[in-house]
């Protein structure tokens, strides 16, 4: 009967055994439809320029996550909402050498509070200007994100347990995160061009006339490429110049009002990297040709900036315009239509002069004063240091980073600010190519009504377009859509559209571009490695037990039976 039951119960464990392992790490382990989610993630700027680098130099990414709150932060993915960062606490990650930093932007930014969207603004130009060799990412929340984050979050939350057993079992049972990143090391993009458009109206009455050049740079800016919209920061700009294309082309179309005026209207690219193409169509028309409008007789140049919100209107000159001049027929029309037309408007003039020790140009115009053209720059920010002009809250509307919904914070266009202003610069620059002071035409005047009114419709069509996109200079090459269809719209309107391409000189570069700015990444689920360890623990003492218990089987039998023996009374 012994060797019987020792036989039984040696099969039943030879399938009980490995049956109860198979089942014991199925429930332990984590569905693989539950083991990952993958997301979007945004580079910070990595970019070179006049041989300063910028921005973070890495973008592998392959490491646990922690939140910024864990004590220790070495060699892991640090996770932060937008709400919690501060610059203290992005430096604390960069002190411990962390793996990587992740910011979560809502995707509905009418939550966040405005000093904390001012706050970050405020901070991107700090976040640009440490070099670091630590990736740092942005992502949108989505549910699933804001689950992983809430559960690195309690898991770094037990590393500050008061008992040291709580911290083992915690961090034996805990749910941890390993962020993978899909795409490779980023590297210099090489032969990148830069492309800027231009465009005429010719006037009549003439060879030697006068040129107006109206300039407004293209691309956008902000800490992270992929997410830098710029809605007013310079769509708004764009915008204007597009509509005074528009307007003035009828206006030319006319020979009743065709005026003494040549028109040039210029698109630059690489405005937010130095005005790089504004520097280099100036070389070429300057410098290497017999023939330009900017070599003979320049009234003035009027860049655009940042116009599509406030109650102010700002001319910043680097030399106040001396009276008599062209340059102080148009800030005196400015004044008159201002104050005539629209008394809600607050005009004034900005003198600033240009510091070439500064690593970059404060305004546009700068570039046009350095080669001794009459330049200003128009825009309703009073500094350059203006945070709004350098940063992805810079939307269509802020409540949405879709684009959708009313604006309640940071920067954003306001369409009947961005109209009032389109108008009080056309009528400006038609009472100089008019001259209707000097005629004794009262400011009260108004040239754009009825059918050549400013369509605000239009201004509202453009700024979508313009914002439906990403305009980084990193990202739009010269077979862009965006360049494209500018170029096309300019054709619309305007005579001898051309492009000029803008590439870095191989040997001593001006700027350099890098790639890898959006990548796929990857949070699988994963245990520790102390789970690994008492997991093992477990099983062996598990095996232990049960080749103890059979190989000593005879010992436990007659212990079993003698304690489930009956007992016998004793009379």
């Amino acid at each position: 009967m012994f060797e019987e039951a020792s036989e039984v119960l040696e099969n039943m464990l030879k399938w009980s055994v490995p049956l109860s392992l198979v089942l014991f790490l199925v429930l332990v382990c984590p569905l693989r439809a539950e083991a990952a989610h993958e997301f979007s993630v945004y580079r910070m700027q990595q970019y070179d320029l006049q041989g300063q680098t910028y921005g973070s130099r890495n973008a592998i990414l392959n490491t646990e996550a922690r939140t910024v709150d864990a004590e220790v932060l070495s060699r892991r993915c640090v996770m932060v909402r937008l709400a919690d960062f501060s610059y203290e606490k992005y430096q604390k990650a960069l002190r411990q050498s962390a793996g990587a930093v992740v910011i979560i932007l809502p995707q509905n930014m009418s939550t966040m509070p405005q000093d904390i969207v001012q706050q970050f603004m405020e901070l991107e130009p700090e976040l640009l200007a440490t070099e670091t060799i630590v990736p740092v990412y942005f992502a949108l929340e989505d549910e699933e994100l804001l689950s992983i984050y809430t559960q690195t979050q309690i898991s770094s939350s037990s590393q500050g347990s008061s008992s040291a057993a709580e911290v083992l079992l915690h961090t034996a049972t805990a749910n941890g995160f390993q962020m993978v990143t899909s795409g490779a090391q980023s590297k210099a993009v090489s032969d990148w061009a830069i492309t800027s458009l231009e465009g005429r109206l010719t006037g009549a009455g003439g060879e030697d006339l006068p040129t107006i050049v109206l300039v407004a740079h293209y691309d956008s800016f902000g800490v992270a490429p992929w997410l830098s919209y710029g809605a007013d920061s310079n769509g708004s700009g764009v915008a204007v110049l597009l509509e005074l294309a528009r307007l003035f082309s009828r206006l030319y179309s006319y020979k009743r009002t065709h005026a003494g005026y040549n028109l040039l209207f210029f698109l630059s690219g690489g405005g937010k990297f130095n005005y790089q193409g504004t520097k280099r169509w100036l070389e070429d028309n300057l410098d290497h040709t017999d023939s330009s409008l900017l070599q003979d007789n320049v009234a003035f140049v009027l860049c655009l900036d940042t116009l599509g919100n406030s109650d102010n209107l700002h001319l910043h000159v680097s030399k106040p315009p001396k009276e008599g001049s062209p340059q102080h027929a148009l800030l005196r029309e400015l004044e008159t239509v201002a104050a005539h037309q629209h008394p809600d408007l607050k005009f004034s003039m900005v003198h600033k002069k240009i510091n070439l020790a500064d690593d970059t140009l404060a305004w546009e115009h700068e570039r046009f004063g350095i080669r001794r053209l009459p330049a200003f720059t128009l825009s309703h920010l009073e500094s350059h240091r203006s945070p709004a002009r350098h940063s992805i809250m810079d939307m269509r509307s802020v409540s949405s980073l879709e684009g959708a919904g009313e604006a309640t914070a940071g920067p954003h266009v306001d369409l009947t600010k961005l109209s009032r202003n389109t108008k009080v610069i056309a009528e400006a620059l038609a009472r100089v190519i008019y001259n209707l002071t000097e005629k004794g035409v009262g400011g009260d005047l108004q040239i754009f009504t009825e059918q050549m009114q400013v369509q605000e419709d239009q201004l509202a069509s453009l700024v979508d377009w313009l914002t439906a996109q990403p305009r980084a200079a990193q990202l739009l090459d010269k077979d862009s859509s965006i360049v494209n269809t500018l170029e096309y719209y300019l054709s619309r309107y305007l005579k001898d559209v051309k492009r000029h391409l803008v590439r870095a000189d191989k040997r001593d570069p001006e700027f350099v571009f890098y790639d890898q700015l959006k990548q796929t990444m990857n949070a699988y689920r994963v245990k520790p490695a102390i789970f690994d360890l008492l997991l093992a623990v477990c099983i062996a003492s598990y095996l232990g037990v049960l080749y103890l218990a059979v190989q000593n089987f005879g010992l436990l039998y007659g212990f079993l039976r003698r304690v489930t023996a009956p007992r016998v009374k004793q009379h």
